[in-house]
């Protein structure tokens, strides 16, 4: 169990620098509500990126085929009840996943930001 949780600590800071890279402003990682959490909470220009990070190690399974129809359905109820808490309803929003795969050695071998994965 503490290896998963570091492989997915690990993944969630690679996300949140590619993303970075990439020009997003990250705002709060980690946010729990009693519904679940969101990894990555991010701006893309003026619009909020609810994020979610799959990491796996090299496996038959790519990461971003683990998202369920219920998890996406959760991520949209998430990152609705995220803008709602901070009184932000008028916002453009979207729910992004970035899928990143490591390699034996542990580095990544491929990572992947699939934008407005969930349509709501």
């Amino acid at each position: 169990m503490a290896e998963r949780l570091d492989l997915g600590r690990r993944g969630e800071e690679l996300a949140a620098r590619f993303l970075r890279d990439a020009g997003y402003a990250i705002l709060e990682r980690n946010v729990r509500s009693r519904f679940g959490e969101i990894d990555l909470v991010a701006l893309d220009g003026a619009c909020y990126v609810f994020v979610e990070v799959r990491t796996l190690r090299s496996t038959a399974l790519a990461p971003e085929e683990s998202i369920t129809v219920r998890k996406r359905h959760r991520m949209a109820v998430l990152g609705q009840q995220y803008l709602q808490a901070h009184g932000k309803l008028d916002v453009e929003w979207r729910a992004d996943v970035v899928a990143i795969e490591m390699g034996p050695e542990g580095k990544p071998t491929r990572i992947e930001h699939y934008v407005n994965a969930v349509e709501e």
